[in-house]
């Protein structure tokens, strides 16, 4: 009989033993969360939480608000954040007691030929019944406890991605209007190249008059102009592009951006924290949602686990029972209950096994790309920023072109005001200095868009708000 006894227990043990976590996921190098020490910008900050208000331009400032007031992409986000709330309210009661109250009343027929001999077989007979039912899952293995932590982890992920969509929905509008505005100052500029090559026209026709040149010039020049006509046209489409894409994005109607003013955007200073490390995952919503994507499966792993082991149910109630109403309210009617279950799993065709597999392997793939997207920020960064320093460069080197054009034309213009040089030098000069201020116009657009990518790379303004994990997802992470 002890054999037995003991053969049994080592059975028992044997079936509720928790497989061997073979997972080999390691956590972030933040060593590599770097960028190269080639890298540096002028200035040594993070951004702002409302960083788009350092261009000190109240339209841009009042089409953010209104973008981030009634998008609907950000009405999307908030519903996932609330359906993440009752995912885990669910979770936090389904882990505590229950209480309920049954009532029943039938009319019953008991049979002539069963167990109860007549008056009683054959006789109609009333049963009413009231009960108090309380039951309370004893949580002993934490299992409840886990997926709470699951569905927290869900909820901040949720809240993290609304961040996000927030803070990419700020850079799109940014983006979208600066670009409008830089392709709005190219159109002018084309007019004003536009309106000299029309002077070169008609001084080339003269000068053909006056027997002073061929036609070929005169060709030339109005290929100039065509060609000028075909980049207005194109500028004209997709400054279009760029107003409807804007107007979509601030949720306005078809005359939303109508007064819409002229306003060439000024750059705020290049800025990039001297280092990121850690700092950069609190700064970066879309690292934050993964980060609590891992803490809930973390959840899953450890409610898995527990699985295994013995589950222990209390349960008691109250009540009354009687074959008659008048009967039911007096004290030997009562029927008290006391009870305890208990659960243990013994044999599942290896359900749980899988179960656990699945839960594990879903963590391991989860910290895979948590690892990857933080080094994936990092490169973010470093190549925006790296083309900022580049288009510094381009810059400085444009700068000294410009300046160069410019004082070529102002020595046309006195070389015609001394009788020395004729009008189409000066128109030509005139030109060369619209099409350098048209480069300098593409190097601002590139810098405006590059320095709000770095902005988005950096998190945008975004800050985590401090939390603890989970003390039994915590130590799953740590074995």
């Amino acid at each position: 009989m002890t054999a037995a006894a003991a053969a049994a227990l080592a059975l028992l043990s044997g079936c509720i033993a928790v497989p061997p976590d073979a997972g080999h996921a390691a956590a972030p190098d933040f060593a590599r969360a770097r960028t190269a020490p080639a890298i540096r910008l002028p200035a040594d900050a993070w951004p702002a939480e409302q960083w788009w208000l350092d261009y000190g331009d109240p339209q841009l400032n009042a089409l953010v608000a209104r973008a981030l007031d009634a998008n609907p992409t950000l009405a999307v986000a908030a519903a996932r954040v609330a359906t993440a709330q009752a995912a885990g309210a669910a979770a936090r009661a389904a882990a505590g007691g229950q209480v309920g109250l049954a009532t029943g009343l039938n009319r019953q027929r008991y049979s002539s030929n069963g167990f109860f001999p007549p008056p009683i077989g054959g006789a109609w007979y009333n049963d009413a019944s009231v009960q108090l039912r309380a039951s309370y899952e004893v949580d002993w293995w934490g299992r409840h406890r886990a997926l709470v932590a699951a569905a927290l982890g869900e909820e901040n992920a949720s809240r993290a991605e609304a961040a996000q969509a927030r803070q990419l929905l700020a850079a799109s509008v940014v983006q979208r209007y600066q670009r409008l505005q830089l392709l709005w100052a190219r159109q002018d500029n084309v007019a004003a190249l536009a309106a000299v090559q029309r002077d070169l026209v008609a001084d080339s026709k003269a000068r053909i008059a006056h027997g002073l040149s061929n036609g070929d010039a005169l060709r030339g020049a109005e290929l100039e102009l065509a060609q000028l006509a075909e980049q207005a046209a194109r500028h004209d489409t997709d400054a279009a592009r760029e107003k409807e894409a804007l107007r979509a994005l601030v949720g306005g109607d078809a005359d939303a951006l109508g007064n819409l003013a002229h306003f060439q955007p000024t750059p705020g200073p290049d800025a990039l924290p001297r280092v990121l490390g850690m700092e950069l995952l609190a700064r970066r919503p879309d690292l934050q949602a993964a980060r609590w994507r891992v803490e809930a499966q973390l959840g899953r792993v450890a409610a898995s686990e527990a699985a295994f082991r013995p589950d222990i149910n209390l349960a008691g109630a109250i009540g009354l029972d009687a074959v008659s109403l008048g009967k039911l309210l007096r004290w030997p009617s009562r029927t008290p209950l006391l009870g305890a279950t208990l659960d243990l799993p013994l044999f599942d065709s290896g359900r749980l096994s899988a179960q656990l597999g699945q839960a594990r392997a879903g963590r391991d793939e989860l910290l895979a790309e948590y690892n990857d997207s933080v080094l994936a920020a990092v490169r973010d960064v470093a190549m925006e920023a790296a083309t900022l320093q580049g288009i510094a460069r381009e810059a400085e080197a444009h700068a000294a072109t410009l300046d160069a054009s410019r004082r070529l034309a102002a020595n046309a213009e006195a070389r015609q005001a001394a009788g020395l040089a004729d009008r189409a030098a000066v128109l030509q000069a005139r030109l060369a200095v619209l099409r350098q201020r048209d480069v300098d116009l593409q190097l601002l657009d590139a810098r405006l868009q590059t320095q709000v990518a770095l902005i988005k790379a950096l998190g945008g303004g975004y800050r985590a708000a401090a939390s603890t994990p989970h003390h039994d997802t915590a130590t799953t992470a740590q074995r």
